[in-house]
Formats: structure tokens, C-alpha cells, sequence
């Protein structure tokens, strides 16, 4: 089975509820790169890559189909039975730019699951369960405002909430975090995000007048080297996120100790098969970590579910998908959805998903 050709689409993705808001940027809508690997013998796999804007990472839209563009010409006419023949061949076109190289990755798994007949999953070491916990994120809002929707999504089945905070005054972030505890308590792990906006001060200030609630911090600061200081001088456990921009970051994160978890990627580090290997390595510490990425349709919800089954579940923190962020399905047929806080695992082979004949319009660009 060789690749024929490779199109690529874009997807518009509206935030349903109007604004997504992180501490620094706010979203409105998505732009999103899809990828459709077209076999000699007729099979297509599909591939996503969304980044949240061009401020959240150093990642965006533009550079993504830009770098598709020095990787696909190289690929026509490649045999797809090894998927690390490859990412050594676009390692040869292109270096760096994971993000953009992920949507391949994935595609050439939907690929490859296909021709075998067995689920992604089955491709990443196996699943170890039908259904994972989802997990809902809050977005920056007033504490009062949080505190419902909190309980609301605790009521709805989430087992794990993240609060987003930072981007304004830390008083306000505290009163957040406490409204929230005051209002599911046990019922729901929390996960306190500040995506990198706060300083080594207001992240120590805001661990001790939090001091009795439990809870993850997750990526308080905005380096790895900051995020150091802070070992031994707050009282709750440290989650990476942001930071862990390729495998070698994470390598460096758990070799330094500074890290208690990870909120994980597919996209940023560079597509399902480099996540495996950052799984494992999080096995043999113990770490907990998500199975996210930053937003996306059905492909991306699907990547991130399959990879997410194959963790082990006590050092499982939840997966995140758009699903409750945007209107509609690629695949209306085979959606990827959260029922009761949880999502069901794609049994069918490959990715489980694909887009209905049509939908992206024409290829913005084909190559064959």
C-alpha cells in the first residue's frame, strides 16, 4: 500500500459559546488543517492538526499548511507499512515542526489500522478499557459564574474540572479556585490552569491562600526554569503543560524532577507515535498525565481517545476534546462524543472516524 496523493482541506470551527478564554489569548473561532492520504488502493486516512491561534504556542494555522507543503511531495509514492520509515522521511524534508508532521502521523495510522482491520488503539499497544474519562475546562470567568457551571458539569458525569485562571488580578483567581471547591468539593478533581500567565510570586501567593483546597497546578509559570523555583515552595502537586513542546522537554522535565504530571499534546509532540513513547516514559515514573490536544473536529477527538484508552487507568488525568466548544461532526455517522463525562473508545478500524464525501469543499492544496 503506497500513498497516491494527499489533500489538504480547512475546516472552519466556531466557539459555540462565543469566547473561549485563556489567560493569554482570547478564541473565537478555529482554524483547522485537515489531511486526507489517499492509498493506490483506494483506502484514505485522515489527519488533523489545530492550533489554538498563533499566541498559545508557537504554532499556527499558516506555518502548519506551509510546512505540509515542504513534507507532502516528498511522501507521493512511499509505502506506508512503516510508520517510522515515515517520520524519518519527513524528518528529511522538514525539521521540527511536530505539529504540522502530526496530522501525518495520524492520518498514516488511520491508514494502516484500516489495511490490518483493527482500531488505532490496537497500532499504539492496545486499549485497557471501552470507555475513558473526559474531562471538562472552565474558562477565565467571574467565580461565581465558574462555580455554576462547575457544578453543572459535575451533575453532567465529569469526573475532573480544570479551572482556568491568570490574566487579571490573582485575588480573583484565589476567589475562583474557592468557589469552586465550595461548590463540588469531593465530587470532582480540579486541576487549577493558569497557562503560563502567572509569576513565580503570584503563583506562590495564590498555593497558600489556597492552601486547604486540593488541587493540580498546572503550568503556572511560563518556563520550565520557573516552574523549577517553585519545587519545595508550594504545597500543591505541579502539572507541565505548555512546556512539554517535544519528547525531549518531558525527558528533561521528569530527568530535573520538576514535574508531579503532564497535560499532554498529540499535536505538539509531534503526533500518536511520539506520544506513545512519552506514555511509557511517564509509566516508568509514575506520572500521571492527560490525553489532549489544543482543539480540532472528530480526527483530533478520535486521536486523542485511542491514545488515551491505551494509558494505564490510575495514572490516567482525562482526555479533552472540543466536543463541547463547537456545533456538529465531521462524521455524523461515527461521532466522537462525551456521554456522562466519559467517551467511548472507536472500535471500527483505523481512526474509527471519517468526514462525510464533501464536506471540507475542494483541497486547498492537492498533491499527487
Amino acid at each position: 500500500m503506497r500513498i497516491d496523493r494527499i489533500n489538504v482541506y480547512t475546516a472552519n470551527l466556531p466557539v459555540k459559546a462565543g469566547t473561549y478564554r485563556m489567560a493569554s489569548v482570547d478564541v473565537k473561532s478555529l482554524d483547522s488543517t485537515l489531511l486526507e492520504i489517499v492509498a493506490d488502493d483506494g483506502l484514505t486516512g485522515w489527519g488533523e492538526t489545530c492550533p489554538v491561534g498563533p499566541v498559545y504556542q508557537p504554532h499556527h494555522a499558516l506555518g502548519a499548511r506551509a510546512a505540509i507543503a515542504e513534507i507532502a511531495p516528498g511522501l507521493i509514492g512511499s509505502e506506508i507499512a512503516s510508520i517510522r520509515l515515515l517520520a524519518k522521511r519527513m524528518d528529511e524534508r522538514l525539521n521540527g515542526q511536530g505539529y504540522a508532521k502530526a496530522a501525518f502521523d495520524i492520518a498514516f495510522l488511520d491508514l494502516l489500522g484500516q489495511r490490518l482491520g483493527v482500531p488505532v488503539s490496537t497500532l499504539l499497544g492496545g486499549a485497557l478499557t471501552n470507555s475513558v474519562p473526559a474531562y471538562y475546562s472552565l474558562i477565565v470567568g467571574s467565580p461565581d459564574e465558574t462555580a455554576r457551571i462547575a457544578a453543572d458539569k459535575v451533575k453532567a458525569g465529569y469526573p475532573r474540572l480544570q479551572v482556568k485562571i491568570s490574566g487579571r488580578n490573582v485575588e480573583e483567581d484565589v476567589a475562583t479556585v474557592h468557589k469552586v471547591w465550595e461548590a463540588v468539593g469531593y465530587e470532582a478533581r480540579i486541576a487549577v490552569d493558569a497557562n503560563r500567565g502567572l509569576t513565580v510570586a503570584s503563583a506562590i501567593h495564590l498555593d497558600r491562600l489556597c492552601q486547604a483546597i486540593p488541587f493540580i497546578f498546572e503550568q503556572p509559570c511560563n518556563t520550565m526554569d520557573e516552574v523549577a523555583t517553585l519545587r519545595g515552595r508550594v504545597t500543591h502537586p505541579v502539572y507541565l503543560d505548555e512546556n512539554t513542546e517535544d519528547q525531549n522537554a518531558v525527558l528533561r522535565a521528569i530527568s530535573l524532577g520538576i514535574a508531579d504530571g503532564f497535560g499532554l499534546k498529540v499535536t505538539r509532540l509531534g503526533g500518536l507515535t511520539k506520544m506513545t513513547a512519552v506514555r511509557d516514559l511517564c509509566a516508568i515514573r509514575s506520572l500521571p498525565h492527560s490525553c489532549d490536544d489544543a482543539w480540532g473536529g472528530d480526527i483530533i477527538a478520535a486521536a486523542c481517545v485511542h491514545i488515551a484508552s491505551t494509558v494505564e487507568p490510575r495514572r490516567f488525568e482525562g482526555a479533552w476534546i472540543a466536543q463541547e466548544y463547537i456545533e456538529g461532526h465531521f462524521d455524523a455517522k461515527n461521532p466522537v462524543i462525551i456521554t456522562q463525562g466519559h467517551i467511548a473508545v472507536p472500535q471500527l478500524p483505523g481512526l474509527g472516524v471519517k468526514p462525510e464525501l464533501g464536506m471540507f469543499g475542494k483541497p486547498i492544496a492537492p498533491y499527487a
